[in-house]
């Protein structure tokens, strides 16, 4: 008797673990945090402007976004980093208005080299001013033709790895570059990227049995699978405002990746809801609370601010009941009120809640965070039996903008 079978049922954690294994062998995010850091941090040394504006939209400029948001008011940085990602001409205008564009490098970022809003951009960046070799860099596939454009007009070229997608390249010249280039520690970053890498890889199944980061995010990739289909929704509640940048990257992140059709061409998917505490709090924890039962909460919280500022000791008129704030370190309030959400949503007992706490405005803390969401992810897609790292529905809407575009 012989016996073939296409059923994919629920697979093991180990071999969950045993295939990202694997997959390291050719999707080059994994191996990122261990690259030498040498050429980025030679070329920042010889970048003289004061401004630095990155071109580029999506995984070109989300993740470092994300970084240079959560750690610029800690840092006393060298110089100023602008984002210039889409083709809102009002948003273009207002943007350029602060910037003084003789005194301005311009990193162009696209894995493609053919992005319509990048080039766009780009294009008009040239009529206002002559960017060449003296201020223009070039981050792209070194096949690609943005590549053979700044070939031919000698400008500096950093590359991104043909198996490194966009939205996971953060860790790659895309991020460091830029960051490098402003005054931000790349070499910490990456330190804390490591760390991720090494609690997860040195986990349940391998030789130094080290449990703790591997086994919790296998445990939240399984649930979040297993139950998409009461759950659909992941908030992620990040109680600090430094953190709106890593919101926006995460929904990228976990939207294009997950958002796909499986190997029985079944449609999959988790919708990413990113919301920042204690602002969000007036408005969708009443949604989470009490609305329909097809939520996760993950609150992230900051439990050092590297901030004093405190509530003075004051009395106002007719609120005298409000004066337990007195001289109360503004910190240590978003920290209580992160607590008190927390417990709120714990209380009701039928909501999926975790809590990750960020040790404090560091490099090594936000790209601990950021490397693990992509574990995560990957973890994730193994679950769903999806491709994780492809975006056919991206391609599509492209396709069709570059043939009606050329009609007209």
């Amino acid at each position: 008797m012989t016996y073939e079978h296409n059923f994919n049922p629920t697979i093991s954690d180990k071999d969950v673990f045993t295939q990202i294994v694997k997959e390291k062998e050719d999707i080059g995010y994994y191996n990122l945090p261990f690259q030498d850091t040498t050429a980025f941090k030679e070329y920042a040394k010889e970048v003289k402007q004061t401004n630095v504006v990155v071109i580029g939209i999506g995984g070109s400029s989300l993740g470092t976004y994300a970084i240079y948001k959560y750690l610029k008011h800690s840092r006393d940085l060298s110089k100023k980093l602008f984002f210039l990602e889409t083709t809102d001409p009002i948003d273009i205008k207002s943007k350029l208005e602060n910037i003084d564009l003789e005194d301005t490098l311009f990193i162009v970022i696209s894995k493609s080299g053919t992005t319509v809003e990048t080039v766009s951009i780009f294009k008009y960046i040239n009529s206002l001013v002559t960017c060449d070799s003296s201020n223009t860099v070039v981050i792209t596939e070194y096949d690609s033709k943005l590549n053979a454009y700044a070939k031919i007009h000698r400008m500096k070229r950093f590359e991104i790895p043909k198996n490194v997608g966009g939205r996971f390249s953060v860790f790659s010249a895309v991020g460091l570059l830029p960051l490098a280039i402003v005054g931000i520690d790349i070499d910490e970053l990456l330190r804390g990227a490591q760390e991720t890498h090494n609690d997860f890889f040195g986990g349940m199944w391998s030789e130094s049995k080290k449990l703790e980061t591997n086994e919790r995010l296998l445990k939240k990739a399984r649930f979040l699978v297993e139950y998409k289909n009461s759950f659909n929704i992941n908030v992620v509640f990040s109680y600090s405002s430094r953190l709106e940048g890593f919101n926006k990257w995460y929904i990228q992140l976990w939207g294009e990746s997950l958002g796909k059709i499986d190997i029985n061409n079944t449609h999959q998917g988790l919708t990413p809801v990113g919301i920042i505490g204690p602002i969000d709090q007036h408005s969708f924890l009443q949604l989470i609370i009490q609305g329909r039962r097809d939520k996760t909460v993950t609150v992230i919280k900051v439990e050092n601010f590297d901030n004093d500022l405190k509530i003075p000791a004051i009395t106002l008129d007719g609120l005298e009941e409000l004066d337990y704030l007195n001289n109360l370190e503004f910190s240590s309030l978003i920290k209580s009120q992160a607590d008190a959400t927390i417990e709120s949503i714990n209380a009701v007992g039928d909501i999926p809640c975790d809590v990750i706490s960020i040790d404090g405005v560091c490099e090594s803390s936000i790209a601990s965070l950021m490397y693990e969401y992509e574990l995560l992810t990957s973890l994730v897609g193994k679950f769903m039996y999806i491709n994780t790292y492809d975006q056919p529905g991206v391609e599509s809407g492209k396709i069709i903008l570059k043939k009606n575009l050329g009609n007209k």
